[in-house]
């Protein structure tokens, strides 16, 4: 690798001195709307080429513009993008209100506007995107945003995971182009199926805490507004090649005709990123399209229909896979040579025929189609409506068990790396990989057929829906009214199929089908038929779809006085949220549905943005939410196998407020924001391994309801461009992160069946006399899994034409052990004891990017280095709830990623 980088430089180096002594034209200017007030944040942008700079506060740019340059165009959401000549003195440009492209209020009424929406904000654009992402995952672009801590997990491709104020994904809304991604079963984002839209994205902006989105289906910790491009898109082309380490290759093309004479406008991306993975046995390969197709029909009327989706293969490392600290230095370090220990996969092997093999592997596709309609009623009003869908398909591997090996009971379980941090060895080779083979030759000689076979756990979705707000002013625009409708139909289909007997003749699914009782299917009345000989494409384990349906209405007013100098926002919704279980499985047709529940919730938001003078700003907002449990976890105690539901489902309220202070100069900006959020009758789970007996190694859950949190803190940002070649940018972000009840909650297996105890025997029901239950005694625990304090600097240098240089240093501390229940206190109070602070991480990211012109074409090479100083620091650990935690303790540890390196090349044309 080293010697990579060394070529890589001195040929970066010899190529920045052969085009460094290129002249360039000095152009200032300042951009305002239609009244004359300066507009910050418009692109300034060689037309046809790269993006230059943004204005600043007073709407100026002040730019160096490559010899040959004949025009720049400029541009800002809802405006005319406008192409202006160069010279050097450009004058005040006035931008006018958008009819050749009209406003689409569903992507724009998501989107927070500095110095008028009261909520903490922070914004990505795509030359960001570019230059920074190098070999990261998409979401950890976002790390140098205060309160957000993002990291890869287990490290497979697109197992990126992220928090914001201390809240994990499920209660961060995502949305591209105004539309929501979240599942709608668990709220999850799994962002593998989402790995294209780093090629796509043109802007990602960050609202921290409730966040200005107006849909009736809310965030807590914070919300990520991700815009593509449609008929703004600039007339041309790019093509690109990149590679990094571990074998990662990315290329791809973009083509756009731009806004034709016709009213037409088409975009198409096609690329593919494939590589071995940095962690062990971590090989993937995923592919990415783009598609977006516009008319604009009149003044009054534009049809926009996209397609984007990222069809995906990888092998992963499982989230609870990951080693104790002394582990790794004990077995990890011998196993992995001269690789490092941190990459160790307890899942990775080999089979009889020598290819490797692997028990967690994931294949999926997630189309998004949209067809958005916009309706320029009169000069006031305006009617925005999309239409959506998503089609996914997919899943990832799920190994079944059953019968004994080597005086060992044998379940799912028996197919984990690694439990409570150390590698299982059931199946272990002397070197440490997983010994697939044996379960091959294990299931050969077995006389009741496979005792371990693979199975795919398939969770596909058709998910339809419409967003339509209408739009008007009042009193010279003093006034803006919102309103509109979000309606929204899942189902997801979840079943698991057998793909794989490892050599044996057929499996017996009795661990499963042994639970299935009479009155509910009356397959299980024969006593055969839970030995009923299956095999490949067989259904195992569970079968059943997930209905969930929500209609939401919401409302905006938002009033700006004084000279608009203050702007006055109050928001609400309100929206029903119904689901439905039909088991296919468990029950028989007469019994399948669960019957349908339904959950009425609403949102009220209000906030004020002061303007003291072009300087300064001031902010507050203050919300109230009241939102449906999850339809896993939460209505359904185990979605996967049940039709029983929680006896008292009730809505998770939060309550935030916050307040904020904004400076604004031409050299100097920086934002100084507090917040405070209660999350009240959260439903949760908890889970453990059960260490004795028959059933040891196998995992459990304990589902809770009843549970709350409390979040603040303070956070700070800016930015000082002292000159024209030096950018320095800073953050810091202090959290205080607890549990603030005690909640009880209910056992289960594995499988999703009620514990009797901690044997691991089956109680008689779901929620019978017999089902063990717990009171969890956490209040006052820390928070885990989110770095609590999170701090970057961060420089770019602009020396000569066309090239930039940066680097980040990235800290992050006070970041917890989440915990498991290992040693629970059956129908009792299980004290949570003090987890383990993890020590505080730090690393350097070096970026920088070389434009060039090359036989007509302007052409950027970019380069990527993470983790320059190749240092390892934890950034995920669990512990077990029983005992006080410390690094000799705490297991399922995962490292930062050492050192990574990409390079890539974009021609544009």
């Amino acid at each position: 690798m080293r010697r990579l980088l060394s070529v890589f430089i001195v040929l970066w180096l010899a190529q920045a001195v052969a085009f460094a002594a290129g002249a360039t034209l000095n152009c200032k200017g300042t951009v305002v709307d239609e009244e004359g007030e300066p507009i910050i944040g418009a692109s300034i942008v060689i037309t046809g080429g790269r993006a230059l700079a943004t204005t600043d506060i007073d709407g100026d740019f002040d730019v160096k513009v490559p010899e040959g340059t004949t025009s720049l165009t400029i541009s800002y959401v809802g405006y005319e993008a406008k192409k202006v000549a160069v010279k050097a003195d450009m004058g005040k440009i006035a931008l006018k209100p958008s009819t050749e492209v009209l406003n689409d209020v569903v992507v724009t009424q998501s989107i927070a506007r500095t110095r008028q929406t009261p909520v903490a904000i922070s914004q990505v654009n795509k030359a960001e995107i570019d230059v920074k992402l190098g070999t990261q995952e998409l979401p950890e672009i976002l790390n140098t945003t205060p309160g957000v801590w993002a990291t890869k997990d287990g490290g497979g491709f697109g197992d990126a995971k992220i928090n914001m104020r201390g809240f994990q994904s499920a209660n961060v809304a995502v949305l591209v182009n105004g539309i929501p991604i979240n599942d709608m079963e668990g709220g999850w984002v799994y962002w593998s199926n989402w790995a294209g839209l780093s090629d796509v994205a043109s802007n990602i902006q960050t609202q921290r805490g409730l966040g200005a989105a107006i849909l009736s289906a809310p965030s807590i910790g914070g919300t990520i507004n991700i815009t593509t491009s449609s008929l703004d898109a600039e007339k041309g082309g790019s093509v690109w090649y990149g590679m990094g380490n571990d074998g990662m290759n990315n290329y791809g093309v973009k083509l756009s005709t731009g806004l034709m004479d016709n009213g037409w406008a088409v975009t198409v991306l096609g690329s593919r990123k494939f590589g071995d993975g940095y962690i062990q046995g971590t090989d993937f390969s995923g592919y990415n399209y783009f598609v977006n197709v516009s008319k604009r029909i009149n003044d009054r009327h534009q049809l926009s229909f996209t397609a984007f989706g990222a069809p995906q293969t990888h092998n992963k490392r499982g989230n609870k896979d990951g080693l104790s600290i002394i582990n790794y230095q004990r077995y990890a370090k011998n196993w992995m040579g001269t690789e490092s220990p941190y990459k160790y996969n307890a899942t990775f092997g080999y089979g009889l025929d020598g290819k490797v093999r692997s028990s967690n592997r994931n294949t999926y596709h997630k189309p998004q189609l949209s067809l958005a309609h916009i309706w320029q009623i009169d000069k006031k009003s305006s009617l925005s409506t999309t239409v959506y869908a998503s089609l996914a398909k997919g899943g990832g591997y799920s190994g079944q068990g059953r019968g004994t090996y080597k005086g060992q009971s044998l379940s799912n379980s028996s197919w984990y790396g690694a439990t409570n941090g150390a590698a299982n060895t059931l199946f272990r080779k002397p070197d440490g990989t997983f010994a697939y083979d044996e379960i091959q030759l294990m299931n050969q000689a077995s006389t009741t057929g496979s005792n371990m076979v693979m199975s795919e756990s398939n969770n596909s979705h058709n998910w339809y829906g419409l967003v339509s707000t209408y739009q008007n002013s009042f009193f010279d625009k003093t006034l803006n009214i919102l309103a509109g409708v979000d309606l929204r139909y899942y189902v997801g289909y979840h079943n698991n199929k057998i793909i794989d007997l490892y050599d044996g003749e057929y499996f017996m699914d009795d661990s499963s089908r042994k639970n299935v009782k009479p009155y509910n299917n009356a397959a299980a009345a024969d006593p055969n038929w839970k030995y009923q000989k299956l095999g490949v494409g067989d259904v195992v384990y569970r079968d059943y779809e997930g209905r969930t349906n929500q209609e939401g209405v919401y409302a905006q007013a938002e009033y700006t006085m004084f000279d608009k100098k203050l702007n006055l926002v109050l928001s609400g919704s309100l929206s029903n949220t119904g689901y439905e279980r039909i088991d296919h499985f468990y029950y028989d047709e007469e019994h399948a549905k669960s019957g349908m529940y339904n959950f009425l919730g609403g949102t009220a938001k209000f906030g004020a943005n002061y303007n003291i003078d072009r300087h300064h700003n001031v902010f507050a907002n203050v919300g109230y939410i009241s939102r449906a449990p999850f339809f896993a976890n939460g209505v359904f105690l185990q979605q996967a196998t049940s039709n029983a539901t929680n006896p008292d489902p009730v809505n998770e309220k939060v309550f935030s407020v916050e307040a904020g202070y904004n400076f604004r100069s031409r050299i100097f900006s920086a934002t100084l924001n507090a917040y405070y959020t209660k999350w009240l009758d959260k439903t949760a789970v908890r889970g453990g391994s059960i260490e004795q007996g028959e059933h040891a190694g196998d995992r459990y859950a304990m589902n809770l309801t009843g549970v709350d949190a409390r979040h603040m803190g303070i956070e700070f940002n800016c930015t000082f461009v002292p000159t024209k070649w030096l950018e320095l940018t800073g953050m810091v972000s202090l959290g205080d992160y607890i549990w603030d009840s005690n909640a009880k909650g209910y056992f289960y297996n594995q499988l999703g069946q009620p514990l009797k105890n901690s044997a691991g025997d089956i109680a008689s029901g779901v929620m019978a006399e017999d089902h063990a239950w717990g009171v969890l005694n956490q209040k006052g625990i820390k928070v885990g899994g989110s770095a609590q304090t999170t701090a970057a600097i961060g420089a770019t240098f602009r020396p000569f034409k066309g090239f930039r240089i940066g680097a980040d240093w990235k800290v992050s501390d006070r970041n917890y052990s989440d915990y498991s229940i290992n040693t629970p206190s059956f129908n009792n109070t299980i004290t949570v004891h003090k987890p383990w602070r993890i020590p505080w991480g730090n690393q350097l990211d070096l970026n920088a990017s070389y434009r060039f012109d090359i036989g007509g074409v302007s052409a950027t090479l970019y380069g990527n280095v993470h983790n320059l100083f190749n240092y390892n620091y934890v950034v995920d650990a669990w512990s077990d709830s029983a005992v006080d935690a410390n690094w000799e303790n705490i297991y399922g540890v995962f490292y930062s990623f050492g050192r990574t390196f990409s390079m890539k090349l974009r021609v544009n044309f």
